[in-house]
């Protein structure tokens, strides 16, 4: 068992200390058998960072992946998550952040796409989102998952060529079935998982640190030095990030 005592430890041996900002993403299962559960994780970064630190964490209202019909096949859906609403219990963002999120000293946003923060800065959640520790210094704590759940990164996707955007779009067809406001819906997938590109692109940089507590691989970084590297290729090889070779096509989703 992982107790309280060993996971605040190796946080801190991490580099977890007062006064940060963290962006943080788990996954509860990823410990084996942690003493306490979600509220543990939680307290421990409390109680590391303190109130004069904060802390933000994903409230997208979102389910899980959804098994997909023969007939959402034919379609060419690919990807089908159902919009929770504002009183579900469980998202598919997991058992610590949906805790967090649910805390009475935590402020979270009410759209479909909002963060919850708790701290010196928490409140910038309700207005901006992840903007203050993308653009404060902030760092990343990866709890048992992988760069395809750091939110941040969606947040230099602006620059992202039209083409790219639009490629796996749902058509008006799936939109008919499927309203948007009700599903979160994706039509095909592009040839390579270009996040994994920049992950390896920030290990290779020395930009992550890591260690295991448990089983629980854990990856921490700044998260601006990461983001901005997935920027960088936007601007200047977005086709071939995602193994598209220059051709005129659209782009991916991620959460």
């Amino acid at each position: 068992m992982v107790t309280k005592e060993k996971l605040k430890n190796a946080l801190i041996d991490l580099g977890v200390e007062k006064g940060m900002i963290l962006e943080v993403h788990s996954s509860l299962s990823s410990f084996g058998e942690l003493e306490g559960g979600a509220e543990t994780v939680i307290n421990s970064l409390k109680e590391i960072v303190t109130e004069e630190g904060s802390i933000f964490m994903p409230a997208l209202r979102l389910s899980p992946e959804l098994p997909l019909s023969e007939e959402d096949k034919e379609l060419g859906i690919t990807v089908k998550i159902k919009v929770l609403p504002p009183d579900s219990e469980r998202t598919a963002m997991g058992i610590v952040a949906d805790t967090f999120r649910k805390l009475p000293d935590t402020y979270t946003g009410q759209d479909v796409i909002s963060t919850s923060g708790w701290g010196r800065h928490g409140k910038e959640a309700l207005t901006g989102g992840l903007d203050f520790p993308i653009h404060n210094g902030g760092m990343a704590l990866m709890l048992g998952v992988d760069i395809y759940k750091l939110t941040a990164m969606h947040y230099v996707e602006g620059i992202t060529p039209e083409d790219i955007n639009e490629k796996f779009k749902p058509t008006d067809e799936i939109n008919r079935k499927y309203p948007p406001d009700e599903w979160f819906m994706e039509a095909g997938h592009p040839p390579v998982k270009a996040w994994y590109k920049i992950q390896d692109m920030a290990y290779e940089k020395g930009l992550i640190r890591e260690t295991a507590i448990g089983d629980c691989k854990v990856m921490f970084f700044d998260i601006w030095s990461v983001i901005s590297l997935y920027e960088n290729e936007l601007k200047h090889d977005p086709y071939g990030l995602w193994g598209m070779d220059g051709q005129k096509n659209r782009g991916n989703r991620a959460f």
